[in-house]
């Protein structure tokens, strides 16, 4: 790595895995890309989900491009099933278009993408998911201090409270996770994605939350 380029591989790019998810690995953080969003995702088990069902029009207004590097991927476009193995490169430049993609074991999407017109900004959910990194080893008290932080920041996001709360009850931490909880059940969800753990967390959700397999909000692919 130098200040003006920088050389690297997916794998060496890719987050501790959670039960459940697809592995994230964390492109554009790591290699300082500020001109467009970009990341990369493997699907963790056969039929996993590697992009969260979800449209743009509502959150960033992303026109994205899906890559498929490796393994076969089944897009999901307006409803519309598409197939794509290796070397396939999905293009939805409509952000309304509802779109998600499963695939076998080992496939992997790179997602790039921003709002044409705009100067790039990272997504809201791309800093919050930052605190990901904690949840396999349940680091509790680091994931706890990336949300605060991201939440002093940006106080309007329900999955930021609602993925503080899932943090606070796994950390055994009832009350607080509960206070938490009621801030989110009363703030608009701002999330793009359709892969969120519950933008209006109720009891049984907060109780899910102390599951192993408890994931955090994902918004849009790109970051």
């Amino acid at each position: 790595m130098s200040e003006r380029y920088g050389v690297t591989t997916l794998d060496e790019l890719a987050m501790p895995a959670i039960p459940g998810q697809a592995r994230w690995h964390t492109v554009r953080r790591t290699l300082g890309v500020s001109a467009f969003g970009v990341n990369a995702w493997t699907a963790t088990a056969d039929g996993g989900q590697i992009i969260g069902e979800h449209e743009e029009a509502s959150g960033e207004a992303h026109e994205e491009l899906y890559i498929v590097v490796t393994g076969h991927a089944t897009f999901t476009l307006d409803g519309e099933e598409v197939a794509a193995p290796a070397g396939t490169l999905v293009h939805v430049a409509d952000p309304a278009v509802k779109r998600g993609a499963v695939g076998e074991e080992g496939t992997t999407i790179i997602v790039v993408g921003a709002k044409p017109g705009e100067a790039f900004t990272p997504s809201t959910w791309e800093r919050a998911s930052e605190a990901l990194q904690f949840w396999p080893n349940e680091d509790w008290d680091g994931a706890i201090e990336v949300l605060e932080r991201h939440l002093s920041e940006t106080p309007e996001q329900a999955g930021t409270h609602y993925n503080l709360a899932c943090a606070h009850a796994r950390a055994a931490s009832s009350s607080k996770a509960a206070s938490i909880t009621r801030s989110a059940s009363s703030t608009p969800c701002r999330a793009s994605g359709a892969t969120c753990c519950g933008c209006r967390p109720s009891a049984s959700a907060l109780a899910s939350a102390r599951s192993p397999s408890s994931r955090l909000t994902a918004g849009c692919s790109i970051g």
